[in-house]
């Protein structure tokens, strides 16, 4: 919501249902992203931004549950900004771009005629 851009305008569209709650078994999964993201060669303030952001939540429930992370982010090499990608691979988490989630789950896009 802090962007106040087009996805904060479409979020607060949505019913809260919509979107998954923290729960308790985050709590430990935070921890280990945390330690995780902490105990790598990034910038100091690239910790700290990854740390205040969503991403570190998002990677936090997906190690909780098990879940695959889908994002067009790509891996980087950097160490001024922690991706979701590089999060995911350093904690064995799945990850994947929505092109490959589309073929993953066969997904069919079928044109009709308009009338």
């Amino acid at each position: 919501m802090a962007g106040g851009d087009d996805l904060a305008t479409w979020a607060l569209a949505r019913a809260t249902s919509f979107f998954l709650k923290p729960d308790a078994a985050m709590l430990p999964a935070l921890g280990r992203v945390s330690t995780w993201a902490t105990g790598q060669h990034y910038e100091s303030a690239a910790v700290n931004t990854f740390l205040q952001i969503a991403d570190y939540y998002l990677v936090a429930y997906a190690l909780a549950h098990g879940y695959t992370v889908v994002t067009q982010e790509i891996a980087s090499t950097s160490t001024k900004r922690i991706k979701i990608p590089d999060a995911c691979i350093g904690l064995g988490i799945k990850c994947m771009t929505p092109f490959e989630m589309l073929r993953r789950e066969r997904a069919r896009f079928v044109l009709g005629s308009s009338t």
